[in-house]
């Protein structure tokens, strides 16, 4: 904001010129500036600001009383400088009637009017009124001016400053046509003679006392009569309307209760719109409510839809199974079905406030990590009991490894946290990777930490970096690691690495998106994808065999179990909510295990029992 301060003498009354900075805001456009004059005196009425008419800026000679009077250039004189908001980006001025254009901004409606066939100065479309804008009018109606008859123009007759000689109220902008209709200083006219001088309001009952003319008290029935006050008696003796004084008088009560009774009709009126207007609101209250209940229950019965078709489509899996296996059974085929073999559920562990996204088994005890940020210890043992919590993750914990005495955990807050297991203390924090650590494993002292298109290969005694392999195509969601390689799965690709040389020595394409899950038996390589397949290849000449479908929903993890009557097992778990049972005998399903409320989304063996985590918080034990 640039500001000149007047120079000279001092006087009670001074003025300071301003320029406002441009409007920035929806309301306004760029490249708009209005000027404006503050004024201040030593009386205490503080400090003003006049917005000065178009036509004062630049330099018409216009009289003080005609521009008082001009309705579209009405002189405002601000108790405070208005917010740069509020005026119009076409005239530069205090918004008149502001409105809403087809674009979003606002302008004056008379502004609109005359740039009909313009742009709006913002966006550079055409200018069409949509609707007023209340608000705005609303907020330009609280503002306080000073009256226009408390103001006076500056000698050099460009400006307008605060006269304390005359009327010193300041009103708000929606009231001051009340108020300048009653003030006491506003210019009259002699009723009686047109050639007397100009008076204010507030002299006119004494002018009336000592003037000497007059004209007929009936003068407006159109009595014509003005002269002195000694012509005027003469005159009343003969005024067709004097004889008529008692009807006239007799009318005016009329008309007055007439009126009286309009208005509190009028407020009547006024009040039954109130009322109409609540019982309005009150409706759209209740519609509103309506509507939410309404949605409410929609959702409702969706989920009860939802439910019920999860349960048809289970029921049919079950079904689709037994019919498969009473078929094999019916054939004779020798070690396709095993009833000593059905798995069941042995017990929940309960305990978590989120899904369980990770577990591993090292020795008697499980661990299980969840989106609550912890990682809980369960007792395997006789007691099946939450023994800890290890707490120390600020994000969901997604991969757990143990090797040696040490577990390793990997997060969403891309940390990796390695436990003493013999009192489980935390021991050290890893920064491991930019993005949340995905998948963990380990192997000849050796931990690996998958992320997206990344492995990071730490030492797991130093915990140092040794390497990290980079060149993957997408999020690194799987790692499985024996004495000899480290599998890794991506989108669509398996990679094989040599674990001496940290060398890729082998790619397997699949199919079916990101590969979510791996597992490695001794004679079979799988991995699960993210469009519910399994696909099989021969672990010594990588060879791909057949593919395991069954599944409505992602293979989120695999685990291998060797039995002794039936031969090597596979378990899949899945977004379905189920977990299958694959023979790699003769590749069948040969159990479906449907006891999660939520998807299944982690595996883990030990000691011929299977463990398995899911979203719906709990931890199944299977034997």
């Amino acid at each position: 904001m640039e500001t000149t301060f007047g120079a000279g003498v001092y006087s009670p009354v001074t003025t300071v010129t301003c320029r406002v900075p441009d409007a920035d805001d929806v309301d306004s456009a760029v490249g708009s500036s209005a000027s404006y004059v503050f004024s201040g005196s030593e009386d205490g009425n503080g400090l003003s600001i006049l917005q000065v008419p178009s036509h004062q800026r630049s330099g018409s000679n216009v009289s003080s009383r005609s521009m008082m009077e001009e309705e579209d250039d009405e002189i405002l004189v601000f108790v405070e400088p208005p917010n740069k908001q509020l005026f119009c980006a076409l005239c530069n001025r205090i918004f008149k009637d502001p409105a809403i254009t087809a674009c979003g901004h606002t302008y004056c409606r008379r502004c609109i009017a005359s740039h009909s066939e313009d742009f709006c100065p913002v966006d550079n479309k055409k200018l069409t009124v949509v609707v007023s804008n209340i608000a705005v009018s609303e907020q330009i109606g609280e503002l306080y001016i000073r009256c226009k008859y408390g103001c006076r123009l500056s000698d050099d007759g460009t400006n307008y400053t605060v006269d304390p000689s005359t009327c010193p109220m300041t009103v708000k902008i929606r009231n001051r046509r009340e108020h300048e209709g009653e003030c006491d200083y506003a210019p009259v006219q002699c009723p009686n003679d047109s050639e007397c001088p100009p008076l204010l309001k507030k002299d006119l009952e004494d002018h009336l006392k000592s003037c000497n003319s007059a004209r007929c008290p009936y003068y407006k029935y159109n009595c014509n009569f003005h002269g002195t006050r000694e012509d005027l008696e003469e005159h009343l003796k003969q005024c067709k309307f004097e004889n008529m004084k008692e009807f006239i008088q007799r009318t005016e009560e009329r008309v007055s209760d007439l009126q009286c009774s309009l208005s509190q009709k009028e407020q009547e009126i006024g009040f039954l719109r109130t009322m109409l207007g609540k019982l309005s609101e009150k409706l759209d209250r209740l519609e509103k409510f309506v509507e939410i209940k309404v949605e409410i229950l929609e959702e409702k019965q969706n989920q009860v839809v939802n439910d019920v078709v999860g349960t048809r489509r289970e029921l049919d899996n079950m079904a689709n199974e037994i019919h498969k296996i009473n078929n094999l059974i019916n054939q004779g085929v020798v070690g396709a079905f095993d009833p000593q073999q059905i798995f069941k559920c042995k017990g929940t562990f309960v305990g978590h406030g989120g899904p369980v996204w990770c577990l591993t088994v090292l020795g008697e005890l499980l661990f299980s990590g969840s989106s609550d940020k912890t990682i809980k210890v369960w007792d395997l043992s006789s007691r099946y009991q939450c023994v800890k919590t290890l707490e120390g993750h600020s994000g969901i914990v997604l991969a757990l490894c143990a090797f040696g005495n040490k577990l390793y955990s990997g997060s969403q807050d891309c940390n990796i946290i390695v436990w003493d297991i013999v009192n489980f203390e935390q021991e050290k924090v890893i920064e491991a990777h930019g993005n949340p650590v995905c998948t963990l494993a380990a192997a000849r002292g050796m931990l690996f930490s998958g992320s997206l298109k990344v492995i990071k290969v730490w030492d797991a005694q130093t915990h140092i970096l040794k390497r990290e392999i980079t060149g993957l195509n997408h999020w690194v969601r799987a790692l499985v690691a024996n004495e000899t390689y480290l599998f890794s799965g991506s989108y669509q690709t398996i990679k094989i690495w040599d674990l001496e040389t940290l060398e890729c020595v082998q790619i397997l394409e699949t199919s079916g998106g990101s590969v979510y899950s791996i597992a490695i038996s001794t004679q079979h390589i799988l991995c699960g994808t993210y469009e519910n397949c399994i696909h099989v290849w021969e672990a010594g000449t990588y060879k791909q065999g057949v593919t395991l479908v069954g599944h409505s929903g992602t293979v989120y993890a695999l685990a291998v179990m060797d039995t002794v009557n039936s031969g090597t097992k596979v378990f899949s778990a899945s977004y379905d909510r189920s977990i299958r049972v694959w023979s790699m005998d003769n590749m069948i399903c040969s159990q479906t295990l449907a006891r999660h409320e939520g998807s299944v989304a982690c595996l883990a063996v030990a000691r011929g029992r299977l463990y398995s985590g899911a979203v719906d918080s709990t931890v199944k034990v299977w034997q």
